[in-house]
């Protein structure tokens, strides 16, 4: 039950995890669908400031979007959380439930136990009584066979009732071990009841036998005889219950199988019913599928109905699992109610057995009184007829208390047989419930029986009293007995009855269980629905795969392309080259250019102040413009005349704006030739020597942009990458929680499953496991919810983790997105709206002709359509007539009319026809006109932003023209004042006095001279110091600014910025040109020096204070940057120390993996080689010098034996021959040294190539400076983003601005509207109107802040409030005042009414006064709250400001994130290197190898040389001794032998030496190859998943989009809201203003004064405006003079004119070849980025399929565990099966021999005895016996016992009880020998196997072969061997209880009790084990059992 109630709970769970899944499934289609609308819209931004609007917008609309994804988020979680609560909950309660179960189980254990106490006692009181009737009956009879009879039944009642048992259970094998726990416990109960009642019969009636034995004087053959007849009718009654027990226990099993069939048709239906629902499922997915394509193609309208419907679905789910929940608790309640049911059945169960068990002591105790009777009929002579009918009455009884038994019998199979495990569960309960109900029947049928045994006892006392009055007083209790059965019977039809209701609710139970089952199918409905979803996944993702490897395919041709380009690239420099040498040769002419740029200046400056002019008006138009505006304001229904008024307005001035940008443009080009023009004059010299080192820096430029580049993808791999592995480790770990999780489920089940099985232990021993096992089970589940938290823990820590990640991902991604986007931008701006003019015009024109071309086709389809009209209707009236003409009658005509009909009517058709189609004509050409509509809207859209994007542009244009004329202006200030100067200087001479104070002043602040010439000089000195100072400071920002220039072109052309610094640098190097060309004239003049100096003096002074504060700046800048790169420094030095940390790890591992491992290989191998060769030369030189003694004793020989001359010839010979052999050798020593020294020379290469190593790891660190490179351009691109920034608060301050305007005219509109209202206070107007006006005038700042919308809200409703309250007052006013007219009327008639009505006046003016002050009150309170407002907006701008400050620190530390993650890339790719050096090394190590097998080779041709040298030593020995002997022939023959043996050794060695070295060539080859495919292989896993990574990661970013798309929707949607809300606002304040305008009149007309007034202040700042601009005039006037005064200088020089023709030649020679390195440049920029996206692709890879390697090889070290394990344990099985099959079918050995010694050592008469024993225990039949027994009589014993041992074998063959045929008593010398049999048997036994847990069985039917106990020995030995010995998987019993084995069961005495016990009892008496302390003996036992 417990397992079903939390397999029901987790199937919940997962019921609504899936619920989220599908959710998240549905809103990941809906963020595709939108991300695709959203790319489109943003196609169509083409505008800088529109699209950084758009953006912000979608910014905050994805803001508002994830804030309410984050609730929903969060609702979800808490909804989780309650349902795992409720879960909890639920498996708190099952345990609760199980832990009730569990105590109710140990109470029926401990009742088991004091019944099996009750029934050991009772045992023992039985078998004393029968030793005392055996004593009296062996002492009165001869003839004593009542004791086996009854011994026999005893025990074939018992052995037949364990069977009966055993048999029942077994229909619980399959079943939960909690229901059969119980119903084994129940059914133990009732056993060991009916066994003890049993007993107490037994015992009573061997007492009345005992006392009928005392009885004297009673005829006791008689009754012996009848007592015999009684038992053996009790003994065929008892072998019917047998049978009868034995057909319900078949009965049982048809039932239990016909169950087994319904669970498997129901689980072949339930099955069949899920895959019907997989296929429904997954054609709804098909089917969700192409809808999702649709809705792709769908409106923003369709996804809103969606997004409803969804929320619908959602909600709908949620009531769903809402009802769900509540079936959840109905389905808890009934099985509630099932259980209480169960428990009510058993009581009756148990009720109904113990009536079964007083009708069978009834029944005892009737045959006790039927004998008596008998005993006392048999006195009576003359009463045999009533004896008869007694008999027949008796047998009646007997069949009705059989049938009684049948029918409890079926009541207990039927109770027993429950449909389903649940509903067996709520049996137990309805049983306790009519066990209950019997034990009341049972105690009245007590009480009953009293008051039977009381009239019984009267009965006999009349009968001894009258014997004729006892037969009719025994007929009369027969009738009452008669009575009492039929009582009985009513009972039975009532339990029949109570079974029938049962078996109703079992079937409601059944239904419940269906609902339950269809419960669970719909939970794998919705399984199976997210398998199908996860299987489209998979199907997209593969498609994405596909998709993925055409992209590389294309990228790899890219790649190809890119290297043929950066070929052309090369040649492009050397052309470069070329060209410096003839930019060399222009140097000269482009000095002589000068001239021309100063007259272009002249011109452009002029031009300059024409533009300014025309700028001036057109301020002054926009001034008169805004000033209409706010007219305008003022006149609420014309407001819409005048915005037309200012549209075209607006049109006009962009278009005057474009002219000004062409002029601008004009301007620029030309001072910038002008500024370019002096710059080369000083640039060329350099450009000389640089243009080499622009080569090198552009090289390096593609390769930084690559670089740079390759970081941003990197960036995201590694990120996206980092998240996929802590994801997959989160679910790793997830899944190891939950299979842990499982298996401690599994071990939980296995503990209950032990406990169960344990249940028959002591009560003692069971409470002490139970606690424990509790305790364990409290620790596991605090285990659990701990896991569980930290599940949860990670889980929120991974979604945080994901969040942030996700956030840095698309911040990063909107910054590169934005920057990419300017830069395009600002390229692409100026051709965009030349070429979109153009379109538009284009398409303008072109859909006005198809408009004009429609509307003409229209107008012809309309007449058409016309004339088709007016035909049909002529052709209906014609058809109309013909029909008159038809229904007249023409009897001629009739078939021309037919056929004039018929082809009236298809010409009507081809009509109809031809007008559907021009009908669809009209609507296509409608919708077309429509399309072409929505086009030129589009366009005129475009263009609105194209012009709006232009106005930006030209307002930068003139802040930047207005920087230069401000800085021009400045300079000429200080020429007109140098001028000024000089000719003072040439007026006066006489201030040389002031001079000398001058120089004095100097003097004393530089240095404390003393004479006046020294002052001069030291002066002199200052000035040259301070111009070299300030030439110096010059040079530096000329550096800067040529730095600044470079940084600007490596920045993404950013152009516009850096020409104004440019463009600045040019005006402050030509003024400082000026000035030295005027200190040149100056310094002409020898006698003015002086006071030339102190003028100049002064003028340095202004220009040292204007440089300084320059120089100021630029120090600032230059402080920035030296902070920022003291800061990338910073990060460098981390990052090489970081370096240097890896290069030493990378260092150490090379000396771990590369070859130095190897080269101390080597140097083994050479050493050992250098060894052999040792020892071989020692050997050759042993071998020489033996040849030398011999050759000594042959020469001696020689010279003695002169005598045979021949023979000596031929040994000299052979001598001569042996000599040149040892030259051989000696020469191959010397090869074999040469060898040595190849190998020596290979080593020290090894170390030559070890110092490259070290080489090229110095060149990692130069690679490392690189990086130090890339970082300042990191700072570059830092700079970069500032700019921007800049860029974008100067676009906030237009915004601002144009705020600021709008702000104004609110202002102004209040303003007029607290004058009109003011006076409408002055007629008597009451205060709370001008709280009103207050309130009006109030919303002003809400409406400047605009962030207040419920205090705008608050106060248009006061405002609408106070307009009533204004009425109300009026129409008092009104009242009043005729009040006053009626009074002035009445007040010739009264003065006291003139009195009072003064007084009523003057109280009314003190009201007024009153009002006022409280207006005025309240006029203060909304001045402290505006006061208030702007503190708050003051706040927010600096919270903003905050937040940008915080914005800047979040990018540095991503640009250093950036820079870390490049340094370990680095870093990887040098381990990547590394590891290629390693398999080069490898690569060496096998050539050595091969060497090393060579020098091997060698040396074993060696070996067999130096044994043929060996050989031919001893032949040579051989040879003296033959010489010596005289046989010299035999010597040449050997010798020719020997070489011919020789040569062919030697020809086979070097054969099998080529063999081999080619199969090791071979070999190794097929390792090469095999490593290669390998690596080949690997490499195509690792580009697979690569490509798939890249697939999940384009999808995250794209749904990272589609979420910021849709909270920029969400923003864009609010803020328009708000605009919607102003223009409300608006639109209610200028109604007011008009209402209020009628009486405000007045108020207007001195507001037209005041503005008149602001005219006139306009109109004397014009003035101002043109003096300025006259001064500007005059200076450039004077400018021009003195240019004149150049030119006049410079006209000398025409003929540099024609150089200057060939410098500009040059020049746009030189700008082509930039514009070529440029492009190429991009090119190659594009390549590298391609490059590095592949590379890093690859890499990543890379790790991943090393990840993946490891992971597999993991996964198949595991299975190769599981395989192990899994065989050990067949093993083990296998083993433990072979145990028990070679165990079953034996016969112990020891227990055969002691009875066949046994039989020899009893006396012949009781041999007998012995040979049934020995068949029992062979499992022989009676009649086999019996033959043998009568063939014993004839044969002889020795040939039977002979044949039978010989030839029969060994038989196993089930006991079944015999007949008692003879009684035999027991002679003592047969009963010493089984005394001393069973003390031998009864020493302990070693112990059963112990079996693993899943092989045991239930303890209810043990297997056959063995029985439920463990050895008979714990009945006979007491308690010495109790449970320690017995197997610890089976039930331990009392040492008390004898344990019998089954009838049916097959046992032999070596698996279960001794057979001796068993069917000896037929001719045996049984003995009951006493209860003896462990210390007594078995011998000392047996001696008193058999003294008793």
């Amino acid at each position: 039950m417990s397992s079903w109630l939390g397999g029901l709970g987790s199937g919940l769970g997962q019921s609504l995890g899936q619920v989220g899944g599908s959710l998240s499934s549905f809103t990941g289609q809906i963020s595709n669908f939108t991300k695709d609308i959203l790319l489109e819209s943003a196609e169509e931004v083409g505008d800088a400031a529109s699209e950084l609007h758009v953006s912000n917008s979608r910014l905050q609309e994805l803001e508002t979007s994830y804030a309410t994804q984050k609730s929903e988020h969060e609702r979800l979680r808490r909804i989780n959380a309650e349902l795992e609560e409720k879960l909890e909950a639920a498996e708190i309660q099952i345990k609760q439930q199980s832990v009730e179960y569990r105590t109710l189980l140990q109470q029926k254990e401990v009742e088991i136990s004091h019944l099996k106490a009750r029934q050991s006692s009772l045992q023992e009181e039985v078998q004393k009584l029968q030793h005392s009737s055996q004593a009296a009956t062996s002492s009165s009879f001869t003839d004593a066979a009542v004791l086996p009879v009854t011994t026999a039944a005893t025990t074939t009642t018992s052995s037949s009732f364990l069977h009966r048992s055993s048999a029942v259970h077994q229909g619980f094998h399959g079943d939960e071990v909690d229901f059969s726990d119980v119903l084994w416990s129940q059914q133990e109960i009732n056993r060991l009841s009916n066994e003890v009642h049993r007993l107490e019969a037994d015992v009573a009636h061997w007492r009345r036998v005992a006392q009928a034995s005392k009885l004297p004087g009673v005829d006791g053959n008689g009754d012996q005889g009848e007592v015999l007849k009684m038992q053996r009718t009790i003994k065929e009654l008892r072998e019917e219950m047998a049978r009868e027990v034995d057909e319900h226990q078949h009965e049982l099993a048809a039932l239990q199988d016909a169950q087994r069939q319904k669970m498997a048709e129901i689980s072949k239906r339930h099955r069949e019913e899920l895959a019907e629902y997989e296929e429904r499922i997954e054609e709804l997915e098909e089917q969700l599928q192409s809808e999702g394509g649709n809705v792709v193609q769908k409106s923003t309208t369709v996804q809103d109905s969606k997004l409803q419907e969804l929320q619908s679905t959602i909600q709908s789910l949620q009531e769903e699992a809402e009802l769900q929940r509540k079936e959840y608790r109905d389905l808890l309640a009934r099985l509630e109610e099932a259980e209480h049911h169960k428990a009510k059945i058993e009581r009756e169960k148990e009720e109904a057995n113990a009536e079964n068990a007083e009708l069978l002591q009834n029944y005892s105790r009737l045959q006790k009184s039927v004998n008596e009777l008998q005993d006392r009929v048999q006195e009576q002579e003359g009463k045999s007829m009533l004896k008869a009918q007694h008999d027949n009455e008796i047998q009646a009884l007997k069949k009705a208390l059989a049938g009684a038994e049948k029918e409890m019998a079926r009541l207990r199979s039927l109770s027993e047989s429950g449909p389903t495990e649940e509903v067996e569960h709520a049996d137990i309960l309805e049983l306790n419930t009519i066990i209950d109900t019997l034990r009341k029947e049972k105690e009245e049928m007590e009480k009953e029986k009293l008051s039977l045994v009381e009239r019984l006892t009267l009965a006999e006392e009349r009968h001894r009293a009258e014997e004729s009055k006892g037969a009719v007083e025994m007929s009369q209790e027969i009738s009452d007995l008669k009575s009492q059965l039929d009582r009985r019977e009513q009972a039975l039809k009532q339990a029949h009855l109570d079974i029938e209701t049962l078996s109703n609710e079992l079937e409601e139970l059944d239904k419940q269980n269906q609902e339950a089952t269809q419960h669970l199918i719909a939970v794998k409905d919705q399984l199976s629905l997210q398998k199908t979803q996860a299987e489209a996944e998979e199907a997209r993702l593969q498609s994405d795969l596909s998709s993925s490897l055409d992209q590389r395919r294309t990228l790899q041709l890219e790649l190809e392309a890119q290297g043929e380009k950066l070929s052309q690239s090369a040649f492009s420099l050397n052309e470069l080259h070329m060209a410096k040498q003839q930019l060399e040769t222009t140097v000269k002419e482009l000095r002589e250019k000068l001239c021309k740029s100063q007259d272009l200046g002249r011109e452009l400056r002029q031009e300059s102040s024409d533009l300014k002019r025309a700028l001036q008006e057109r301020e002054t138009e926009l001034i008169a413009l805004r000033e209409e505006i706010s007219h305008s304001g003022e006149k609420g229904n014309e407001l819409e005349g005048h915005r037309k008024v200012l549209e075209a307005k607006d049109k006009e001035i962009q278009d005057l704006r474009t002219e000004l940008a062409e002029m601008k443009t004009s301007f620029e080009r030309a001072v910038s030739e002008d500024f370019e023009l002096k710059i080369e004059n000083r640039k060329l010299k350099e450009e000389s020597t640089q243009a080499l080192d622009k080569i090198d820096s552009l090289e390096r430029q593609i390769q930084d942009n690559q670089a740079s580049l390759s970081r941003m993808s990197l960036e995201k791999d590694t990120r996206i990458e980092a998240l996929k592995l802590e994801k997959s480790q989160l679910e790793s770990e997830l899944s190891q929680t939950e299979k842990q999780l499982s298996d401690q489920t599994k071990q939980y089940q296995q503990t209950i499953d032990e406990l169960t099985r344990a249940r028959s232990m002591d009560a003692t021993a069971l409470q002490t496991e139970h606690e424990r096992m509790v305790k364990l089970n409290q620790e596991k589940d605090l285990t659990i919810a701990e896991l569980r938290r930290e599940i949860e823990q990670m889980v929120s820590d991974h979604k945080d983790t994901s969040e942030m990640l996700d956030i840095t991902v698309a911040g990063q991604n909107q910054l590169t997105e934005l920057l990419q986007e300017k830069d395009a931008f600002a390229e692409t701006l100026k051709a965009q709206a030349v070429e979109m003019q153009q379109e538009l015009e284009s398409s303008v024109l072109r859909v006005t002709q198809e408009c004009d071309s429609l509307r003409r086709s229209v107008e012809e389809k309309d007449k058409q359509l016309g004339a088709m009209k007016e035909e049909n209707s002529h052709l209906k009236e014609e058809i109309d007539r013909l029909r008159d003409q038809q229904s007249r009658p023409q009897l001629l005509s009739e078939p021309r009319t037919l056929d004039i009909i018929t082809e009236l009517e298809t010409e009507v058709n081809q009509l109809k026809a031809a007008r559907d189609q021009l009908e669809e004509e009209v609507q296509a050409l409608r919708t077309v006109s429509e399309e072409q509509q929505a086009t030129a809207l589009q366009s005129q859209h475009s263009l609105q932003m194209l012009q709006s994007e232009l106005e930006q542009a030209r307002t930068r244009h003139e802040q930047s023209s207005l920087n230069y004329e401000r800085l021009i202006s400045a300079k000429d200030e200080e020429i007109a004042l140098l001028q000024s100067e000089v000719e003072g200087l040439s007026t006066q001479g006489q201030s040389q006095i002031q001079s000398v104070d001058i120089l004095q002043e100097d003097k004393t602040q530089s240095l404390n001279g003393e004479n006046g010439n020294e002052k001069h000089d030291l002066s002199k000195v200052e000035i040259e110091k301070l111009v070299k100072g300030i030439r110096e400071k010059e040079t530096e920002i000329n550096q800067l600014n040529e730095k600044n220039l470079s940084l600007t072109k490596q920045l993404d052309q950013l152009v516009v910025s850096q020409n104004e610094l440019g463009k600045l640098s040019q005006m402050v190097l030509q003024k400082d040109l000026e000035i030295q060309a005027l200190h040149a004239r100056v310094s002409g003049g020898h006698g003015q020096d002086v006071m030339f100096l102190q003028q100049q003096l002064q003028a340095y002074a202004v220009e040292r204070e204007q440089v300084l504060a320059v120089l100021n700046e630029k120090t600032r800048e230059n402080s920035q940057l030296r902070s920022d790169y003291h800061r990338i420094m910073d990060i460098v030095a981390a990052k090489e120390a970081a370096l240097l940390k890896l290069q030493q790890e990378n260092q150490r591992l090379s000396t771990m993996s590369d070859p130095s491992g190897s080269q101390e290989m080597f140097r083994e191998t050479i050493q050992n080689l250098s060894r052999i060769i040792r020892e071989k030369d020692i050997e050759i030189d042993a071998l020489t010098q033996k040849c030398q003694t011999l050759v000594s004793v042959l020469q001696a020989s020689g010279a003695s034996d002169s005598v045979s001359g021949g023979s000596g010839g031929v040994s000299s010979n052979q001598f001569e021959e042996l000599l040149q052999e040892r030259d051989t050798l000696k020469q191959q020593v010397k090869k074999m040294e040469e060898w040595k020294q190849q190998v020596i020379t290979t080593v020290r290469n090894m170390q030559h190539e070890s110092a490259q190593l070290q080489e090229e790891l110095l060149r990692l660190q130069g690679q490392v400076s690189a990086d130090s490179d890339c970082s300042s351009k990191l700072s570059v691109d830092y700079t970069r983003l500032i700019q921007s920034y800049e860029q974008k608060e100067k676009k906030l301050g237009v915004l601002n601005q144009e705020l600021a305007q709008v702000q104004q005219s609110i202002s102004q509109l209040s303003s007029t509207k607290d004058v009109l209202l003011g006076k409408l206070g002055s007629v008597k107007q009451s205060p709370e109107v001008s709280a009103a006006i207050a309130t009006q005038a109030f919303d002003s700042p809400n409406l400047k802040g605009a962030a207040q919308p419920g205090q705008d809200e608050s106060l248009h409703q006061e405002l609408q409030a106070m307009q009533r309250t204004l009425a109300e007052k009026e129409s008092m006013i009104r009242t009043l005042q005729e009040n006053n007219h009626r009074l002035s009327n009445s007040a010739s008639l009264s003065e006291s009414e003139q009195r009072s009505h003064a007084e009523e006046l003057k109280q009314a003016r003190d009201k007024q006064e009153s009002l006022q002050r409280s207006l005025r009150e309240k006029d203060l309170l909304i001045k402290t709250k505006g006061d208030q407002l702007s503190q708050v907006s003051e706040n927010l701008r600096n919270r903003e400001n905050d937040n940008e400050v915080l914005k800047q620190a979040v990018t540095n530390l991503k640009e250093r994130a950036l820079i870390l993650e490049l340094d370990v890339k680095k870093l990887k790719e040098e381990n990547e290197a590394i590891a290629g050096k390693v398999r080069e090394k490898e690569t060496e190590f096998r050539a050595l190898q091969e060497t090393n097998m060579q020098v091997s080779l060698l040396l074993r041709e060696r070996e067999f040389q130096f044994s043929a040298v060996n050989e031919k030593a001893i032949a040579m020995e051989k040879m003296l001794k033959d010489k010596e002997q005289g046989k010299s022939g035999e010597l040449n023959q050997l010798l020719n032998e020997v070489r011919s043996m020789q040569d062919k050794a030697v020809l086979f060695q070097q054969e099998r030496d080529q063999v081999m070295m080619a199969l090791k060539q071979k070999q190794m080859e097929t390792s090469a190859l095999q490593s290669e495919l390998q690596h080949t292989r690997d490499k195509e896993q690792r580009l697979k998943q690569e490509v798939e990574r890249l697939r999940n990661h384009l999808i995250e970013i794209e749904d990272s989009y589609t979420r910021e798309a849709l909270a920029a929707e969400d923003r864009e949607g609010e803020l328009r809201r708000r605009v919607t809300l102003l223009e409300e606002r608006l639109a209610s304040s200028s109604n007011a203003v008009e209402s209020a305008s009628q009486q405000a009149s007045l108020q207007v007309e001195s507001l037209q004064e005041q503005l008149n007034g602001a005219v006139r202040q306009r109109d004397e700042a014009l003035i101002q405006l043109r003096a300025s601009q006259d001064q500007v005039n005059q200076y450039a006037v004077s400018l021009s003079n003195l240019q004149m005064v150049l030119e006049q200088f410079q006209q000398g020089k025409k003929e540099k004119a024609m150089y200057s023709a060939e410098l500009e030649k040059h020049k746009r020679e030189k700008e082509q070849w930039r514009n070529k390195a440029e492009n190429l440049e991009d090119q190659a920029a594009a390549l590298q980025i391609n490059l590095d996206e592949a590379n890093a692709a690859l890499e990543s890879a890379s790790r991943l399929t090393d990840q993946l390697d490891l992971k597999e090889e993991q996964i198949e070290d595991l299975k190769k565990q599981v395989d192990v394990r899994q065989e050990m344990l067949e093993e083990a099985q296998k083993k433990l099966m072979n145990l028990l099959n070679t165990t079953e079918g034996k016969v112990d050995k020891v227990l055969m021999k002691n009875l066949y010694l046994g039989y020899f050592h009893t006396p012949q008469n009781k041999r007998s005895e012995v040979l049934r024993l020995m068949g029992n225990v062979l499992g022989l039949d009676r009649d086999e016996v019996g033959e043998l027994l009568q063939e014993e009589g004839k044969t002889g014993v020795t040939g039977w016992v002979s044949s039978w041992l010989g030839g029969r074998a060994v038989q196993s063959v089930p006991n079944t009880p015999q007949r008692p045929t003879q009684a035999q008593n027991l002679n003592s010398s047969f009963s010493e020998m089984f005394v001393k049999f069973l003390e031998v048997e009864s020493t302990p036994a070693r112990p059963a196997p112990k079996l693993p847990v899943y092989d045991i069985k239930p303890l209810s039917a043990p297997p056959p072969g063995r029985s439920t106990a463990s050895t008979p020995a714990s009945g006979v030995s007491g308690p010495g061997k109790r449970t320690g010995d017995s197997n610890p998987f089976l039930a331990p019993r009392s040492a008390a209880v004898p344990l019998l084995n089954t009838a049916s069961a097959g046992s032999t005495a070596g698996a279960g009790g001794h057979l001796l016990m068993k069917p000896i009892s037929d001719a045996l008496p049984t003995f009951t084990p006493v209860p003896v302390s462990a210390e007594a003996s078995g011998g000392a036992v047996l001696k008193d059992l058999l003294k008793q």
